[in-house]
């Protein structure tokens, strides 16, 4: 096993196993206790937990528990997440088994979502607490950045959507990225670590950059993913085009056809995802293929995975070498490699 997945294995059990001591923490509850632990009992790569693992080892490594604490929490409110998306997608499966919706129905999902997300704030108190008062501000501050990032990256992805608008360029897709996906997914558990590691001495702004690039680079693959036959996936294929998600090859795509297959592809984003069927989902895969925008979407990729590694460089460049290091440097790798 490479160094970097062997890392990754370690980081990830010691943040299941604080998920699951704060899950269990509580009183038992029908109906609920069950549907919280269901999405991180299924696993999942916790890459945002070994983030800000490393990065807490890499700044400092002051208050190691404290950096696992916040690990748990990151991981709770990443799959709290995760229940609301799905819901508001009406995605299918997740992590290869039917959605939480699929199973108990929307109310209870959303309820589990709901009540996943504010469990997150215990380990994350609990992380804080003993730093004092500038560390809590710092860790606040850039938690309180994020959820305001995020939702407004959700927001434009749905609204797009949800208002059928078809007048996107590349640009608006970088935005909706960088907000919905690099923030929460890079940006945010990277300061958290940083921050922790070095009880506030560092600047968490340091590595804003480095995660607004591999997170553009993992949302691109991720898109690119959605339009495979990769097995290991974990959802369903062509998922995104059914949904009419506004990805950076549908935008592509929309530019480079012709004008009646333009009409075609404007009648079809128009469409309730039910009235969508599977004989028009497939032409607009192969429209994306015949056009040069599954390739667009590969250049674009790993252009942004270029910025992640000068990025990388002159955050990281200087430290000595180690593991950690090792790890946050291949990233920018494991996003096109990831299983």
């Amino acid at each position: 096993m490479a160094v970097e997945g062997a890392l990754l294995q370690r980081y990830g059990a010691a943040t299941r196993a604080e998920v699951m001591r704060y899950l269990a923490a509580g009183s038992p509850s029908p109906f609920l206790d069950e549907m919280l632990a269901e999405y991180p009992s299924r696993g999942g790569k916790m890459l945002r937990p070994a983030i800000c693992l490393a990065n807490a080892a890499l700044f400092g490594n002051e208050a190691p528990s404290a950096a696992v604490r916040a690990a748990a929490a990151i991981e709770m409110l990443h799959n709290a997440l995760l229940i609301h998306d799905d819901v508001q997608d009406g995605s299918e499966l997740r992590r290869g088994k039917p959605t939480l919706h699929a199973l108990h129905g929307v109310p209870l999902a959303i309820n589990a979502g709901d009540a996943l997300l504010f469990a997150a704030f215990g380990p994350l108190i609990d992380a804080v607490s003993p730093l004092g008062s500038h560390v809590i501000r710092q860790v606040m501050d850039v938690t309180a950045m994020m959820a305001r990032q995020t939702a407004e990256g959700q927001a434009l992805e749905l609204g797009w959507r949800d208002r059928n608008v078809l007048d996107l360029a590349e640009a608006d897709y970088m935005r909706m990225a960088l907000k919905k996906t690099a923030w929460m997914g890079m940006i945010w558990p990277a300061q958290l670590g940083l921050i922790i590691g070095s009880r506030g001495r560092l600047d968490p702004e340091m590595v804003l950059r480095f995660g607004y690039f591999l997170g553009l680079a993992f949302q691109i693959e991720d898109d690119l993913r959605n339009l495979s036959e990769d097995p290991g996936y974990g959802k369903e294929q062509n998922g995104d085009l059914a949904e009419a998600k506004r990805t950076l090859m549908l935008i592509h795509v929309r530019g480079a056809c012709n004008t009646d297959e333009r009409a075609r592809l404007d009648w079809f984003l128009g469409l309730r995802r039910e009235e969508r069927g599977e004989a028009d989902v497939l032409w607009l895969a192969r429209l994306m293929h015949e056009r040069g925008s599954i390739e667009h979407g590969r250049r674009v990729a790993a252009a942004m995975a270029g910025a992640a590694e000068h990025e990388f460089a002159a955050v990281y460049g200087a430290l000595p070498p180690s593991e950690e290091r090792t790890f946050i440097g291949s990233l920018v790798r494991w996003v096109f490699d990831r299983a």
